[in-house]
């Protein structure tokens, strides 16, 4: 029996079992962006190949794509880049002006069933709607469209209007961007316990942390009781989010160190995963 042998593999097995652990803590987490635009107005600020070196920097693996027009969901989608898992959301805007007016135009219900019957969307959004805004006709029309197709929503709005929205149809499946800004944690959980399929999304949302990546306690109970229904996004809007998008992306990964691990993959893709019914590229 070779002795060496054994004792040489023996030890290999040692250190493989010691430094495993530590490989695996330094790969950093994959993250789904769950609210992107790559819009064109008339032009993206960046070219296609630079938005996607941007993820592959970033360990961004998975994104919900909405554009304004939505020419640039279709290119995100037609790059079919092996390293993005790309979740097309259909976007009710042509132009700036339609953030506005989206609401009370009925050929925008037009353009989302045009853009459905490309047969990839999974969801309806973003739009903007605030108050009593909310209870149009073509809302309605709209979050009615979206249950009926089984598509998902991503609303940009107040508490009033969200309640509006599920007031339309309590089937509605959304994804409440922003988490309201600065609605209190309190009532963000009475939300949440209140209407099982809302997701909270995560951009611009105050509060959560410090600058050095510290949770506020009553987030961090937030999370520990609801990490099952929280995404992360970016929400590159205007061009300085695009330049500052790896800051964005840190943002979330120091607070996210701060959660036990099994929450921290919840939030940062797993939810995404569930919901999308996909699996993030490795």
């Amino acid at each position: 029996m070779n002795t060496r042998g054994v004792t040489w593999f023996g030890l290999a097995f040692v250190a493989a079992a010691l430094f495993a652990p530590v490989a695996a803590a330094q790969a950093p987490l994959k993250i789904f962006d769950a609210h992107l635009h790559y819009n064109h107005e008339p032009n993206p600020t960046f070219a296609l190949d630079k938005v996607l070196e941007t993820f592959r920097r970033n360990n961004v693996t998975g994104i919900v794509a909405n554009s304004r027009p939505n020419k640039g969901t279709h290119e995100l989608v037609e790059a079919k880049s092996p390293n993005l898992w790309v979740v097309p959301f259909i976007r009710p805007y042509r132009t700036r002006a339609d953030v506005q007016n989206w609401s009370t135009d009925p050929t925008i219900y037009d353009l989302i069933e045009a853009e459905y019957k490309r047969g990839y969307y999974v969801g309806v959004g973003e739009f903007h709607i605030h108050g009593q805004a909310a209870a149009a006709a073509l809302v309605k029309k709209t979050v009615d469209f979206a249950v009926t197709h089984d598509l998902f929503i991503l609303a940009h709005c107040d508490e009033p209007a969200l309640l509006i929205l599920f007031q339309h149809n309590p089937k509605a499946k959304i994804i409440w961007a922003h988490t309201g800004f600065s609605t209190p944690v309190p009532r963000v959980r009475e939300l949440l316990e209140k209407y099982p399929a809302l997701i909270a999304e995560l951009s611009y949302r105050g509060g959560i942390a410090d600058g050095a990546g510290k949770l506020a306690p009553e987030w961090r109970e937030l999370f520990g009781k609801h990490s099952d229904r929280f995404v992360l996004g970016s929400d590159t809007w205007i061009p300085e989010r695009w330049a500052s998008y790896d800051q964005i992306i840190g943002g979330y990964r120091a607070w996210l160190a701060n959660l036990p691990e099994d929450q921290a993959r919840r939030i940062a893709h797993g939810n995404a995963e569930r919901l999308f019914k996909g699996k993030m590229p490795e």
